[in-house]
């Protein structure tokens, strides 16, 4: 079974104490699901339509486990908090 990966890009962010309150909350949510940061914070250098924008990459077993730390209560909270604070999007893929 390939490994997923969850890719989370910022658009914006409008408030940096809601990212901060979601932060202490998604990181242990995330890592209980089974996930594994590989990478996180400003893009080094972005190309065509790219935002530099705050991105996120997650490591996971499978799809279900990345799909099931997201549903997870701990992740759902954590969203919560985060609320109207920053405009992102979060993609999971699989691996090849």
């Amino acid at each position: 079974m390939p490994k997923a990966y969850w890719v989370s890009a910022y658009r914006s962010v409008s408030s940096p104490e809601k990212l901060a309150a979601y932060a202490v909350l998604a990181g242990p949510a995330i890592t209980a699901g089974g996930g594994k940061f590989l990478a996180r914070g400003e893009p080094a250098k972005t190309y065509e339509h790219g935002l530099q924008q705050r991105t996120v990459l997650i490591e996971f077993e499978s799809v279900a486990q990345a799909v099931a730390a997201h549903d997870s209560p701990g992740y759902q909270a954590a969203l919560a908090a985060l609320g109207d604070g920053a405009v992102r999007e979060i993609r999971i893929v699989e691996g090849v």
